[in-house]
């Protein structure tokens, strides 16, 4: 019975057998992705090959190299043009604080100007000179500024070629009304020291009870020995 077996696996009538190699499933993966990535690197070396042929990338390079110049040249205009700017800026704020200056010398101008007529016109109400040598008041003038309040300002003036310089004090005198009676007051701060030259001019404030009715300003000029010198009386 062996023997018959035997003979029927060795001989023409025994069963085919196929023979097949078993390759793990990890291999096979990495063999396709290997074949993928050659043809994909065969694919792009052909692409890559086809540019340099067709003359694509030398152009590509010439415009990036063109492209990169403009920037440059956009970039500095740019700087300059913000320079420009800049320096514009600079010279508009130092025009503004010119004219800034300006307005306020033409403030302080206008406003000597306005101190110089007023000193002519002071000048201009002066009394005719008196003949002869000697101090004199050569002008009185006062003004009631509010209720309680008179400004008050005077020339004095020395006649002659040799006069020394006069040393002495005046006096101010205000009078007129005070509820319906005769008033009279001399000036709160009293005799005031006084020196003249040529010239010299004199201004203050003087104040008095403010329901007073000022009708005139008298102002004396004492010497050092008390006698009175000149004098000058101004009605309002």
């Amino acid at each position: 019975m062996r023997w018959k077996l035997l003979r029927r696996r060795f001989s023409v009538s025994a069963p085919r057998v196929i023979v097949r190699s078993h390759m793990p499933w990890p291999l096979r993966w990495a063999a396709v992705a290997l074949a993928l990535g050659f043809s994909a690197a065969a694919a792009l070396w052909a692409f890559e090959f086809g540019k340099d042929i067709a003359g694509l990338d030398s152009d590509s390079q010439e415009e990036l190299v063109a492209l990169r110049k403009e920037v440059g040249q956009l970039r500095d205009e740019r700087q300059k043009a913000q320079s420009i700017a800049n320096t514009a800026e600079s010279m508009l704020k130092t025009e503004r604080v010119a004219q800034e200056r300006l307005a306020q010398q033409l403030r302080n101008v206008e406003s000597d100007n306005l101190a110089l007529k007023a000193d002519l016109g002071f000048f201009e109400r002066l009394l005719p000179a008196a003949s002869g040598e000697g101090l004199a008041v050569r002008a009185l003038q006062a003004e009631l500024k509010a209720p309680g309040q008179l400004r008050y300002q005077m020339l004095l003036m020395q006649s002659g070629k040799t006069q020394a310089e006069f040393t002495g004090r005046y006096e101010l005198v205000v009078t007129g009304q005070l509820e319906g009676r005769p008033w009279i007051m001399a000036a709160a701060q009293g005799a005031q020291p006084i020196k003249v030259q040529q010239y010299a001019r004199v201004e203050g404030m003087v104040e008095y009870p403010a329901a007073a009715v000022v009708k005139a300003v008298q102002v004396k000029v004492l010497d050092s020995k008390g006698s009175v010198r000149a004098s000058h009386t101004v009605k309002l």
